[in-house]
C-alpha cells in the first residue's frame, strides 16, 4: 500500500471514526515502520480527547484460582504447578485503603473465575467505596447475572471483561466449555446495569489474522467500549499453547493506534504485558493513543503466583515503588498522573 493511500484510510478514521473491514485489515497488515503516520494522528487524537493526563488504575489481583481452562492463561484450572492464593477481605480492603493513600483513584479487583462468594465481593466494595474516594473496577469473568447486579447495587462502577478474540471459532478452541455469544451477551449486560465496560484482545494468539484484529476492532465500536485494551500474547509453559510464537509490539501498537481512532471516547491502557516483552513499550502505546497505565498493587508475596503469562515486570516491586516509578515515566513523556476518577468519556 503506498503512503498516499496509508494517509487517505488514516485520515478518514481520524475525521469520521469510521473504517471498513477492509481498510483496517489493510493498515494491520502494513509493516509498522511505514505507518508514522497512523501513530503521529492516533497521539494527536489521544492529546484532543484525553490531553495530556494519564490516568492510574491500581490493580489488586486476590486470587489466582480459576475454574475455566483457556489455552493460553497460566492460571487456568489444569496448571497444577502453580501455587494457588486466595485472599481475605480483610487483605482485599486494606490493599485498596493503601493505593488511595499513594493517590490512585482507581483500583481494579481482579481474580480468575473462583467463585469467590458473590455476597462477600459485595461488602468488600461497599467497604472501598465508604473508606477511600476511588473508584471500583471489577474484572472477575464471567459470573452469573445476579452477582453483577448484586455488585453494581453495592457500587461497582466498571466492568473489564476482555471478549479476547471475535473468531467463534478461534474462541471456542482456546476457551473450552466457554462460549463467545455468553461473553458478549455478558458485556451487554453489563453495560445495561450501568457499568462502564471495558474489553479487549490478546494481540497474537496462533492463527489470528489482520482480518479476525479488524473484526475487534467493529465488535468493539458495536458494544460502544468505554475502556479497550490490547496487550501482546506471551506464552505460558503449563499451557497448551506453550510452544506457539508471542505477539508482537509492532501489532500491539497498531491495535492501539486504531483503537484510538475508532474509538476516541474510549480509555486505552498502555498494558503490562507490553511492557514485558519490551522495555520501552508502555511508553511506545502512551505515545500511540494509550491514556491509562494500571500498576499493581498486590502484596509482593502473591505477585509471582499469579501467572496468566511469565516473567511479568515488577513482580519485586512494592507498590510505593511501582508508583513512583511509573509516575517517573509518564513524566519523561511530557504527561502527568490524573488526580481524577477517570470516569467514562461517554458521559
Amino acid at each position: 500500500m503506498n503512503q498516499f493511500e496509508i494517509k487517505r484510510i488514516i485520515d478518514q478514521a481520524y475525521d469520521k471514526a469510521q473504517l471498513n473491514k477492509e481498510d483496517i485489515t489493510a493498515i494491520l497488515a502494513e509493516d509498522l515502520a511505514n505507518l508514522d503516520y497512523l501513530l503521529q494522528k492516533a497521539d494527536e487524537k489521544r492529546d484532543e480527547i484525553c490531553g495530556d493526563e494519564v490516568h492510574l488504575r491500581a490493580i489488586i489481583e486476590f486470587s489466582s484460582y480459576c475454574k475455566q481452562n483457556c489455552y493460553y492463561c497460566g492460571l487456568r484450572k489444569d496448571n497444577q504447578q502453580l501455587k494457588r492464593y486466595q485472599l481475605k477481605s480483610k487483605e482485599i480492603i486494606e490493599t485498596a485503603q493503601m493505593a488511595s493513600e499513594l493517590g490512585y483513584q482507581t483500583v481494579v479487583l481482579q481474580s480468575g473465575e473462583d467463585d469467590y462468594p458473590a455476597e462477600e465481593i459485595a461488602e468488600i466494595i461497599k467497604k472501598i467505596k465508604k473508606t477511600t474516594a476511588m473508584a471500583v473496577t471489577l474484572s472477575l469473568g464471567e459470573r452469573d447475572f445476579e452477582a453483577y447486579k448484586l455488585w453494581r447495587e453495592a457500587g461497582a462502577d466498571r466492568y473489564l471483561l476482555k471478549h479476547e478474540i471475535a473468531d467463534k471459532v478461534l474462541y471456542q478452541k482456546y476457551h473450552p466449555g466457554m462460549s463467545f455469544e455468553n461473553r458478549i451477551e455478558s458485556l451487554k449486560y453489563l453495560k445495561i446495569l450501568g457499568y462502564q465496560i471495558g474489553s479487549g484482545v490478546i494481540i497474537g494468539l496462533p492463527d489470528q489474522t489482520p482480518a479476525i484484529l479488524a473484526e475487534d476492532l467493529l465488535l468493539c465500536q458495536d458494544l460502544e467500549l468505554d475502556m479497550i485494551g490490547s496487550g501482546p500474547f506471551i506464552p505460558h509453559q503449563q499451557t497448551p499453547l506453550r510452544g506457539s510464537e508471542k505477539g508482537t509490539v509492532e501489532m500491539t501498537l497498531k491495535f492501539t493506534a486504531l483503537s484510538r481512532l475508532l474509538l476516541p471516547l474510549a480509555h486505552i491502557p498502555a498494558t503490562t504485558a507490553l511492557g514485558t516483552i519490551d522495555a520501552e513499550g508502555r511508553q511506545k502505546a502512551l505515545q500511540a493513543g494509550a491514556n491509562v497505565v494500571m500498576p499493581n498493587v498486590t502484596d509482593g508475596r502473591y505477585r509471582e503466583q499469579y501467572q496468566i503469562y511469565p516473567d511479568k515486570i515488577c513482580v519485586n516491586e512494592e507498590a510505593g515503588d511501582c508508583r513512583q516509578c511509573i509516575g517517573g515515566i509518564i513524566a519523561s513523556l511530557g504527561r502527568y498522573v490524573s488526580q481524577n476518577q477517570g470516569h467514562s468519556l461517554r458521559e
